[in-house]
């Protein structure tokens, strides 16, 4: 009785898998939003672009898009500089500290990073969602060295 249990909980396992394929065949590509700003702290930059993306047209209008990027980028504007100020900080005492100087700074990025996902999950909520579309924040390597960026 145990192997007919396995091999139903197989098949459901390979429903699942053909389903997600599917849809993922049917998706569209996403449209990625890319930091443009002169500081990144761990992969998240001070501010993103806020030019409208040509896969956009038809689906979101340029105004709301706009604003929906000018509320990131203000958030990132209030918290950034803290985490600047707290990494430099963090630097110097490094050596004193064996490291421990650096959690305030990771502590602190990792706040800004759910602050500005609350604020994309609360601008789907508003907007996105009802013109089937989602955002989010997501890690992608960068293109022009091997270090990891956030983008939205």
């Amino acid at each position: 009785m145990a192997d007919f249990d396995e091999i139903y909980e197989e098949e459901e396992e390979d429903e699942e898998r053909a389903l997600e394929e599917q849809l993922l065949k049917y998706a569209p590509d996403p449209v990625v939003v890319r930091g443009c700003g002169h500081v990144t702290v761990f992969g998240l930059s001070n501010k993103f672009e806020a030019e409208f993306p040509s896969s956009l047209t038809g689906k979101v209008a340029p105004e709301e898009f706009k604003s929906s990027i000018n509320r990131v980028n203000s958030c990132l504007k209030k918290n950034l500089p803290i985490n600047v100020r707290w990494l430099l900080c963090g630097c110097l005492c490094c050596c004193c500290t064996l490291g421990c100087s650096m959690w305030p700074v990771v502590c602190l990025s990792k706040r800004t990073r759910r602050s500005i996902e609350k604020l994309l999950e609360w601008e789907n909520n508003r907007l996105y969602h009802k013109l089937c579309l989602h955002w989010r924040l997501s890690k992608r390597k960068c293109e022009t060295n091997n270090m990891m960026e956030y983008v939205s």
